[in-house]
C-alpha cells in the first residue's frame, strides 16, 4: 500500500484526477513534473489504489492526513474518523431506521468521503451527498467515489454547509458524519450572529462561544425533516459547558436525541487529535421520550449494544451537565448544603497576556502599589501545601488604576514610559485589552481567602492564602457570602481538601479535570458548623 500512496499534495491531487476518469487523467502528464509521478507507472499505481478503495480503506485521506498534519488542518476543523468509528456508527444508524427505508445519506463535512462509501454499502439504494469545504479533501471524495463505481448516485458540493441547499427528496436522509471542530476564536462574526438568529426561531438561546461542530447541528435542523435520522461524532465538552445550552436544549427538543456514546476521556476516539468523543444519534422531531446514555471505555466497545443508562429527555432538559448523568448519583445527606450557600467561587483575571501584565524588566520603575504577588501558575499552589504563606516567592501582576488622571506628576510619568511599552508590544491591542475599559488596567479579584486550582490530573488543591496573594485565571478564588472567622476558613479548606474528588469535575482527553466555578459551588459538604467536629 505505502508504494502506491502520493507523497506530495501536488501528488495527491494529480493521483486524485486520475482516479476520477479519462478525461481528468490528462492532468496527470500535465502535472507530472511537478508531482515527481513516472507516466509509465501510473496506471499500475492508479489500479492497486482502486483495488484498496474497493476493499474498504482509504488511502487518499490517509495520505492527505499525513501530507497536510493536523496542525494544519485544525483551521478547518479536519479531523479523519478511524474506520472502526465509522462502522459502528453506521451499524446503530441502520438499526435505528429499522424497515423504513434511508433514500439519502448526506455528510456535511465528509472529508475524503469514509462516512460514504461505508453508507453506500450499509444502504445500496440511498443518493449519498457529500460536502465539503476544502476543495483538495473535495476533489479526494470524487476520486474515492468514482474508484468505487459510486459517481453515478453521488453528489459532491464544494462549499460551506450552513448554506449548501439539498434537492427535495420523497423518503428518510440520514445526516452522519463527524462536523469540523472550529473553535469560536476562528468563526467569523457574521456566523457567529447567524447561529444566534438561526437557534432563536427554535426558541433557544445560543451562545457565541460555541464551535463550529455546534453550527452543523443547527443547521441539520434547519434542512431536516421529521423523521430524518443524525449521527455525528463530535468533541464531547458540549455536554457540559455554557455555549454547549443551546445544543443541549435542541437535543432535548426538536433534534431529539435518542441516544449518546459518551467515550472515556482515556479512550481517545481519534489518532490524530488530543480530545475526547461522543457519538450523538437523534431522530428529528423524535416520538421517543428516553435517551440511551453509555459511557465507551473502548473503541472496540462501540459495537456491541452493552449495558447503559436510560434517562427522560424531560430529565436531559432540566440537567445543566449531561456527562454527571453517566456518573453513579448518590443521595445528598440530611442537613447538607452546597458550597455555593457559603462561597461564591469567581476564576482569576485574565491579563490579556501575561508576558506584558507579569512584572518585567519594563515595568520596575512603576509605583509599588501597582504591583501584586499574584498566584501565576497552577504549581505554585500545588507545592505550596495547605496554606500559601510566602508572596516573596510570587511573581508580580501589573494592575494600573481606571483613572490615571489621579496620579502625582512622578507617577504619571513612569507609567505613560511603561504604557508606551506596552503600545510598542502591540499590548493594547490584544482581544482582552480591545473588550475592557480601560486597557490599561488589568483588574485583578480581591483577595480570596481560600484559593483552589481548577485543572489538573488530580483533584483541584484548596489552601489558605495566608499572604493576601491575588490570583489570575489559572485559579478559583472562595469568597465568603458573610464574614468567617478563620477557624471556620480552616474547616472548609480542610474539609475540601479530603472530600473533593476528580469525579466531581469535568475531566477532558487523557484524564484532564477541569472545576469550574458553578460546578465548585454545586459541591454538597456538612453544614459549616459541622466541619470542625469532621
Amino acid at each position: 500500500m505505502g508504494e502506491a500512496l502520493p507523497k506530495t499534495e501536488a501528488a495527491l491531487i494529480a493521483t486524485a484526477l486520475g482516479l476520477i476518469g479519462r478525461e481528468a487523467s490528462f492532468s496527470i502528464e500535465e502535472h507530472g513534473a511537478a508531482a515527481g509521478l513516472d507516466p509509465e507507472r501510473d496506471e499500475a499505481k492508479l489500479a492497486a489504489l482502486r483495488a484498496e478503495i474497493g476493499a474498504g480503506i482509504d488511502p487518499l485521506g490517509m495520505a492527505f492526513s499525513r501530507i497536510r498534519p493536523a496542525r494544519l488542518r485544525r483551521a478547518l476543523g479536519a479531523t479523519y474518523t478511524p474506520p472502526e468509528i465509522v462502522r459502528a456508527m453506521l451499524e446503530r444508524a441502520a438499526s435505528e431506521a429499522g424497515a423504513d427505508a434511508v433514500a439519502r445519506i448526506v455528510d456535511p463535512g465528509a472529508g475524503s468521503g469514509r462516512f460514504l462509501l461505508a453508507a453506500a454499502e450499509k444502504f445500496p439504494d440511498a443518493a449519498l451527498i457529500g460536502i465539503e469545504s476544502d476543495p483538495v479533501a473535495a476533489l479526494l471524495l470524487r476520486a474515492n467515489l468514482a474508484a468505487g463505481g459510486l459517481s453515478q448516485r453521488a453528489r459532491v458540493i464544494v462549499g460551506d454547509y450552513r448554506i449548501a441547499a439539498l434537492p427535495p427528496l420523497d423518503g428518510r436522509t440520514l445526516f452522519i458524519g463527524n462536523p469540523p471542530y472550529v473553535r469560536h476564536h476562528d468563526i467569523g462574526p457574521e456566523w457567529k450572529n447567524w447561529f444566534a438568529v438561526a437557534a432563536r426561531r427554535y426558541g433557544v438561546k445560543a451562545s457565541r462561544l460555541a464551535g463550529l461542530h455546534l453550527h452543523f447541528f443547527l443547521r441539520t435542523l434547519e434542512l431536516a425533516r421529521p423523521g430524518d435520522l443524525g449521527c455525528f461524532i463530535t468533541a464531547a465538552e458540549w455536554l457540559d459547558v455554557n455555549y454547549g445550552a443551546a445544543l443541549r436544549a435542541l437535543l432535548a427538543g426538536r433534534l431529539g436525541v435518542i441516544a449518546l456514546d459518551v467515550f472515556d476521556p482515556k479512550a481517545l476516539p481519534f489518532e490524530d487529535a488530543a480530545t475526547t468523543g461522543v457519538i450523538t444519534h437523534f431522530r428529528i422531531d423524535a416520538a421517543e421520550q428516553t435517551a440511551g446514555l453509555r459511557l465507551i471505555d473502548d473503541v472496540a466497545a462501540l459495537g456491541s449494544r452493552g449495558a447503559g443508562k436510560t434517562i427522560t429527555r424531560m430529565a436531559l432538559a432540566s440537567s445543566p451537565r449531561w456527562s454527571a448523568l453517566l456518573k453513579p448519583q448518590s443521595a445528598r445527606p440530611a442537613g447538607w448544603i452546597e458550597l455555593g450557600a457559603i462561597c461564591r467561587v469567581h476564576r482569576g483575571q485574565v491579563t490579556g497576556g501575561n508576558a506584558i501584565w507579569i512584572e518585567g524588566v519594563a515595568g520596575r520603575e512603576l509605583p509599588e502599589r501597582f504591583l501584586h504577588p499574584t498566584v501565576t501558575k497552577a504549581r505554585e499552589l500545588l507545592r505550596a501545601g495547605k496554606d500559601l504563606v510566602n508572596a516573596q516567592d510570587l511573581r508580580r501582576v501589573i494592575d494600573l488604576p481606571p483613572d490615571l488622571d489621579a496620579l502625582d506628576a512622578v507617577e504619571r510619568a513612569a507609567v505613560a514610559r511603561f504604557l508606551d511599552w506596552v503600545r510598542a508590544q502591540g499590548g493594547d491591542a490584544s482581544y482582552i485589552a480591545r473588550h475592557r475599559k480601560p486597557w490599561w488596567s488589568v483588574g485583578l479579584k480581591p483577595v480570596a481567602p481560600i484559593l483552589c486550582t481548577y485543572m489538573a490530573r488530580r483533584p483541584p488543591a484548596f489552601l489558605r492564602n495566608r499572604c493576601s496573594a491575588r490570583h489570575i485565571n489559572i485559579a478559583h478564588g472562595l469568597y465568603p457570602r458573610e464574614t468567617l472567622p478563620d477557624a471556620a476558613l480552616n474547616a472548609l479548606a480542610a474539609w475540601l481538601r479530603e472530600n473533593v474528588t476528580q469525579s466531581s469535575g469535568r475531566t477532558y482527553a487523557g484524564g484532564l479535570t477541569k472545576f469550574e466555578p458553578k460546578e465548585l459551588e454545586r459541591i454538597a459538604l456538612p453544614p459549616l458548623g459541622e466541619l470542625a467536629a469532621l
